[in-house]
């Protein structure tokens, strides 16, 4: 079976992408969960021999780090679950804004840590956090405009694909920090908030003992993750 390492399910964008993924696609696997900020965390990483953070994915004698690499991986393995969008035009789409979530948006990932247990008021938080959320949000609505709109689904491409899987935790970023959006984009926040595996993801992370400093905001809660 396969394994996946991850860390924190409160803090972990990283681990979130392929875990939702492989939940929400029905691949089976079970997870190492490695808290963020404690002794034990480099020792039980280093032990996989694969870098130096989470995620991992471990089948039998492979092992893959890097989350662009992960899903590619669970792409192959899966002939026939549409990890990836059938389209090739969609499917060109969708890998270009993974692989630009997966290098980008940096002013957003910086100011806006990922927190699915809290929900703070809306703050102006700069002129780069705003060309982030602007740049995603255009990524998103080009997605659905163009592909998603074809009584598919209320995904990106119709379908939950590896690119929803993708930007599932920005999802999250902007619904903690009550960050506002028109209303196509709201419903789709609300397709992958209602997503079963999300549903899962939240309640293991609010069952988590471990807090991680850094990943706390200092601003009041105005209430839980979702009104």
């Amino acid at each position: 079976m396969l394994k996946l390492v991850i860390a924190n399910k409160a803090y972990s964008s990283w681990s979130m992408r392929p875990w939702i993924l492989l939940k929400t696609f029905g691949i089976p696997f079970e997870e190492d969960v490695i808290p963020l900020d404690t002794p034990e965390f480099r020792p039980r990483v280093s032990a996989y021999r694969a870098g130096s953070t989470v995620p991992i994915l471990v089948d039998g004698d492979i092992v893959v780090w890097e989350t662009i690499a992960i899903i590619d991986t669970i792409a192959d393995m899966n002939h026939g679950r549409p990890i990836w969008p059938a389209d090739r035009r969609a499917r060109a789409f969708a890998r270009s804004i993974a692989a630009e979530m997966h290098s980008g948006f940096r002013a957003l990932r910086s100011a806006c840590p990922m927190n699915v247990r809290k929900r703070y008021a809306f703050v102006d938080r700069g002129e780069l956090v705003a060309k982030d959320v602007a740049r995603v949000l255009h990524l998103w609505r080009t997605a659905r405009n163009q592909f998603g709109e074809r009584g598919a689904g209320p995904f990106l491409f119709g379908a939950f694909s590896a690119a929803d899987a993708m930007y599932a935790p920005v999802v999250t970023r902007l619904q903690t920090y009550s960050i506002p959006v028109d209303p196509q984009m709201r419903a789709y926040m609300d397709a992958v908030l209602d997503l079963p595996a999300f549903a899962e993801w939240q309640a293991a992370a609010m069952a988590e003992p471990w807090i991680v400093a850094h990943d706390e905001v200092d601003e009041p809660s105005i209430g839980p993750f979702r009104p």
